[in-house]
Order: structure tokens, then sequence, then C-alpha cells
């Protein structure tokens, strides 16, 4: 166990580091792609479920909404980054070193995919403070009977939606940054 953490407190070399690189990106990858998709999924049922006919004075889900699509767009910004990942993974798995990337543009790669990750955490997060705020405020201000005078206080399934797609790209722009953050600290030790 203590030679594990010694061999932690090195820099890795660049084979070992290359291969936890493409393990760790692919992992990354599915992960992301998998909430992304879910949460993308949710925005458009949220969308679709809609109804057109009926006006809301809610913008605050309108809102929610405009700032998870902001989401799931730096999402795909994330999932592409993490296939960039694995294409260095794969330069610095080939004999030439002359092919491989610099440690400085290793480094420099990972830090855009960390500051990718975290803005897109922190877009979700108010996404979902706004999507929760709107659900509590409908909640709160819902005595009984209410729907039948005031439809637009009732909590629709759009709400659920909106907040399912927030939640999960909160998880996944966390997944992300997790990941470049501890390669980051792995490589710059």
């Amino acid at each position: 166990m203590i030679n594990n953490l010694e061999s932690l407190s090195h820099p890795p070399s660049k084979q070992k580091f290359a291969a936890t690189l493409r393990l760790v990106s692919r992992i990354s990858f599915w992960v992301q792609l998998v909430l992304g998709g879910i949460s993308g999924i949710a925005i458009l049922l949220a969308c679709f479920s809609r109804n057109i006919t009926t006006q809301t004075s809610n913008a605050g889900i309108g809102f929610g909404i405009f700032l998870a699509i902001v989401g799931i767009l730096l999402l795909c910004f994330r999932v592409y980054w993490a296939l960039r990942y694995r294409k260095m993974a794969k330069l610095l798995q080939t004999p030439n070193s002359q092919n491989h990337p610099k440690k400085e543009d290793v480094i420099q790669n990972l830090r855009i995919g960390l500051l990718g990750s975290l803005v897109g955490l922190l877009i979700a997060f108010i996404a979902s403070e706004v999507t929760v705020s709107i659900i509590l405020g409908k909640a709160v201000a819902q005595p009984q009977g209410v729907a039948i005078y005031q439809p637009e206080n009732v909590i629709r399934s759009l709400d659920i939606f909106v907040m399912l797609a927030n939640v999960n790209m909160i998880g996944a722009h966390f997944f992300g940054g997790v990941t470049s953050l501890g390669l980051l600290y792995w490589l710059e030790e």
C-alpha cells in the first residue's frame, strides 16, 4: 500500500500516463455522453410537452430551459474534449517520440477541459437553482383546488423534466471536471 502511494507522488512515465489517459478518457466520454443524452432527451420532452396554446406567465422555467440548453452545449464540448484526450493518449503511445505532444500541451488541454467542466457545472447549478425555486414556489403557493382557478401554479411534467436535465448535467460536468483535475494533478506532481 505504501509503495502504491509513493508511486502516485512521482510524475508518471509517458507510457503509464498515456494508458491511464486513454482509459480515463474512454470512461469519461461514455459517462458524459449517457448523462448528456438523458439531459437532452429530458429537455426535448420538456419542450415538446409544453402546451403552446396555453399562455404561461412563468418566465423562470423558460430561463431554466435556456440554461439547460447552454449546459448541454457545454457538455457537447466536454464530450468532444474527452475524444481529444483519447487522441492525445494514442499519440503518446506511438513509438516515434517526435509525434508525442509536449507536456505543456497536455497540461493545457487538461486545463481547458477542466475549465469547460467548471463553467458547465456553474451553468447547470444555476439552472437547477432556478428550476427548483420555480417548482418550490408553485408547491408552496398552491392551496387545495387551486389548479381549477390558477393553472399556471400547477407543477407540470415540464418542470420535472427540466430539473432532471439540469441534475444530470451537474453530474456529467462534475465527472468531466474530476477526470481533468485528477489527470492534471497527477501530471503536475
